[in-house]
């Protein structure tokens, strides 16, 4: 009888047991869940043109708009989203021809920096938001700055994670595209097709990491298989040939700098062969007041670092932006 009375207390302890831990773990999953706001996938048509974009956040927060950069797209910024949606509204489009928005062929939409960036602003005017920060990276920064000097009023901030804006920002690896800019022709053209390829897409997201294994490999093939649709690689090519006027307007954007002061935060990945660390540094000529990290990374510094971005954002955010 004993023994019976002792079984039939450990059943009784082990079932209240877990039934008051499965409780508990409820409770715990739903605190953390309370703040979470789901990442959207939508879609909204622009001067024809159907712009596939990422919102996620309260819309009454201060907004972010989140600019990506070649190869790739609003995925980019899956982790800023899922993070930071519970203080910020957050908005991230692909550019057209890049991720899920419309991919017109050449004949009817000029694929310049001009004119994707007076997409995206008009794209933002759609939506109606007219006080944003902004976040660059790559292709990210002309576009960026081109709404930007349009806009100097709109823009609360700007976060830079290696978006150039000076001569000084232009490494080794632009030396196939400058060779592209002095003499377009099928030899020059050629000499840069390995940059879309699978392991020319690896590259721009490996290099330069501490640690491969830290970057997730589904974000070079999902470029790949963007880039591998049919005329995408001459879309491209035209993009890169375009990047040269982007040089010229470099003047405009500093002025736009000095003038406006805008808060800044660069959070930079100094091993990045396309926009090393003197295009950052170079932001302290026209910005007095920069919060100024760099990274032990490469090009795609969220990949490799994004924890610590994400958190540098969170608090830069909530100290210049009411």
């Amino acid at each position: 009888m004993k023994r019976l009375f002792l079984s039939q207390l450990i059943i009784l302890f082990t079932l209240f047991g877990c039934k008051s831990q499965t409780v508990n773990n409820t409770n715990v999953k739903s605190k953390s869940m309370t703040h979470k706001h789901p990442t959207l996938f939508k879609t909204i048509n622009v001067d024809g043109i159907n712009i596939a974009y990422r919102e996620a956040g309260n819309p009454k927060n201060p907004t972010i708009v989140l600019l990506h950069g070649f190869p790739s797209s609003s995925h980019q910024y899956s982790k800023v989203l899922s993070q930071l949606s519970d203080d910020f509204h957050l908005i991230a489009p692909d550019y057209p021809s890049f991720g899920n928005s419309d991919f017109p062929p050449s004949s009817e939409y000029e694929y310049t920096f001009d004119n994707i960036a007076k997409t995206i602003d008009a794209f933002l005017e759609k939506k109606k938001i007219d006080s944003y920060a902004l976040m660059i990276q790559d292709y990210g920064a002309p576009i960026g700055f081109r709404i930007a000097t349009a806009h100097p009023e709109r823009v609360t901030a700007i976060i830079n994670q290696n978006g150039n804006a000076y001569l000084e920002g232009l490494g080794d690896a632009w030396a196939g595209i400058r060779a592209l800019w002095k003499d377009r022709n099928p030899e020059t053209e050629k000499a840069i097709l390995p940059s879309f390829s699978l392991d020319g897409l690896k590259w721009q997201y490996t290099h330069g990491t501490r640690n491969i294994e830290n970057i997730n490999p589904d974000t070079w093939h999902l470029d790949y298989l963007r880039l591998s649709r049919p005329n995408a690689h001459k879309v491209n090519m035209d993009l890169f040939y375009d990047y040269q006027n982007n040089l010229k307007l470099y003047p405009n954007w500093q002025q736009y700098l000095r003038d406006n002061q805008p808060p800044l935060l660069i959070v930079w990945g100094k091993n990045d062969e396309f926009f090393p660390e003197g295009g950052a540094a170079a932001f302290k000529k026209d910005i007095k007041e920069i919060d100024y990290n760099i990274y032990d990374t490469g090009h795609f510094a969220l990949e490799e670092d994004g924890e610590i971005i994400i958190e540098k954002i969170r608090v830069f955010m909530k100290k210049v932006v009411r």
